[in-house]
């Protein structure tokens, strides 16, 4: 019961999110991956929901806490309605928002799992981004 309670407020919140998709378009050199990186991109819309600007907070929180002083990761904030992201929109294959940890073609989406502990548990949320990025780290 309560996993489908958990799966129904997931829905609900992801619904409201303004779900849209993006096309190619013009690319610029700022989306150039750095295969000695690992990122760790939000990507979002214009219009953002309490879940969502979540998200975004414990990932970036987990980040600046967790590897701090860490050269080799970084946390990216991508706007998906802004012109210029579309090289990163298009390779990670975005169509609303997203959570990903990135290393190179060595890459995990994390989105089901972030919509569904950011606000509830983002304890879990912050073990998972610290165990796939040192997984990539590695």
């Amino acid at each position: 019961m309560r996993r489908t309670s958990l799966t129904l407020m997931l829905i609900v919140a992801l619904a409201g999110c303004g779900q849209h998709s993006r096309k190619a378009g013009n690319t610029t050199e700022e989306t150039i991956i750095d295969s000695t990186i690992v990122s760790v991109y939000y990507f979002h819309g214009k219009a953002r929901c309490k879940t969502c600007i979540a998200v975004g907070d414990v990932a970036k929180a987990t980040v600046e806490k967790s590897f701090e002083g860490n050269s080799k990761v970084r946390f990216i904030e991508i706007n998906t309605s802004v012109k210029g992201n579309e090289a990163l929109i298009e390779k990670y294959e975005v169509t609303w928002n997203a959570l990903i940890i990135a290393r190179g073609n060595n890459n995990i989406e994390i989105t089901k799992q972030a919509f569904s502990t950011a606000l509830e548990n983002p304890q879990s949320l912050e073990n998972l981004i610290k165990e796939e990025v040192n997984k990539r780290l590695q």
